[in-house]
């Protein structure tokens, strides 16, 4: 009788388990600097109309938000840390529920640190790379528990009881120009995930975007060449092109346009990749 209840008990934890996770909510991870952070300023037509389908799970503390981390929340920006702006995240988002069926939601995981090197995220070397970072980047960090890449395996973990990781968007760096390791490393960081979040590589793809293009004059263009190559480190690795989306005065990061365009692409790149195709286009 005792194996029996036992046995009976894990059957229905079982049951529950699966009945809580959703296979129609689609997650997705970001990660990345300040782009995918989000740097530029929230307009208006930004927070309003945003589908309840599609929904982010909080990764800080944002109390004159509302919002307590580790819970879920309509996907209104900021998509990051409270004070972070607009980021390709937010369109993705959007193009992706304007395309999907109505049943199918969106969940955005975003963990990114302005101005750091793609060392943050390394799992078994972040430490190094943080100790020599300066004070203000080690308040971004501390943000995250001091461990970027810790927190986004806690979020993911967490996101997996609710749905299922569809895929994972990268934009960054701006702060390793000329860095020809650079694809080594994100497939380093791309295979931890996959590895930890005990995931399939064949259907878990990586988006990345482009830096600020060279039409629009980017700082940091040259290392797009660099981006260009990442297909050939991770196999189910994609690149988002940046032309012709509008940067800031800086030539680093985008306008508010720019990133609704270039968030646009990333959402198309994906409904691709998902079999669907482009039916109607997110508000720009």
């Amino acid at each position: 009788m005792k194996f029996r209840f036992i046995a009976v008990a894990c059957l229905t934890l079982l049951s529950l388990k699966s009945f809580s996770r959703d296979k129609k909510f689609y997650i997705f991870i970001c990660f990345g600097q300040s782009n995918m952070e989000g740097n530029a300023k929230i307009e208006a037509e930004d927070t309003t109309a945003v589908d309840s389908r599609f929904q982010l799970l909080q990764a800080v503390d944002c109390g004159d938000k509302g919002r307590i981390k580790d819970n879920w929340y309509r996907a209104v920006p900021p998509l990051a840390r409270c004070t972070t702006g607009l980021t390709p995240a937010d369109y993705f988002g959007r193009t992706l529920v304007a395309n999907l069926p109505e049943n199918i939601r969106i969940g955005i995981i975003n963990v990114s640190v302005a101005g750091a090197k793609i060392e943050i995220f390394e799992k078994d070397s972040y430490q190094s790379y943080l100790a020599t970072a300066p004070g203000w980047m080690k308040s971004i960090a501390a943000e995250y528990g001091g461990n970027p890449y810790g927190r986004l395996i806690e979020l993911a973990k967490s996101a997996q009881k609710a749905g299922v990781i569809k895929g994972i968007l990268l934009h960054q760096g701006e702060s390793n120009p000329n860095d020809t390791l650079w694809t080594k490393k994100v497939k380093g960081i791309y295979d931890n995930l996959i590895k930890d979040l005990n995931l399939n590589p064949k259907k878990v793809p990586l988006l990345a975007g482009e830096l600020v293009n060279a039409d629009q004059d980017g700082a940091c263009a040259a290392m797009n060449k660099i981006i260009a190559t990442l297909p050939q480190a991770v196999t189910n690795s994609y690149v988002i092109s940046s032309a012709g989306c509008p940067c800031s005065r800086d030539h680093l990061h985008f306008t508010a346009e720019g990133y609704r365009l270039l968030g646009k692409r990333y959402g198309e790149a994906m409904l691709s990749l998902l079999g669907y195709k482009l039916t109607q286009t997110a508000k720009l």
